[in-house]
């Protein structure tokens, strides 16, 4: 008897944490371009070798990593100056 009640204790413990984890599991929205399929493959490739002085959350991390390699493979668009039509009169 006392053996059911340790494998009920267990079973219940397996699923308290796979419930967990899968409720706190985030999902990805779908990839854009060719440039953010590379960003993403790169921020989880480095992810876990990055050095993280100001202990930030993963989560952080990994965007920065995603936030750089985008400026650097696909930059913004420089906002060009806005000129004024003049018509001549």
């Amino acid at each position: 008897m006392k053996r059911i009640e340790q494998s009920i204790g267990i079973a219940a413990g397996v699923l308290a944490v796979l419930g967990f984890g899968l409720s706190t599991a985030q999902a990805e929205p779908p990839i854009k371009s060719p440039e953010d399929a590379a960003c993403r493959a790169e921020a989880k490739a480095r992810i876990f070798s990055t050095p993280n002085p100001r202990s930030l959350p993963i989560e952080e991390v990994g965007k920065g990593i995603y936030f750089a390699c985008m400026d650097r493979i696909a930059p913004k668009a420089k906002s060009a100056h806005k000129r004024g039509r003049h018509h001549a009169r």
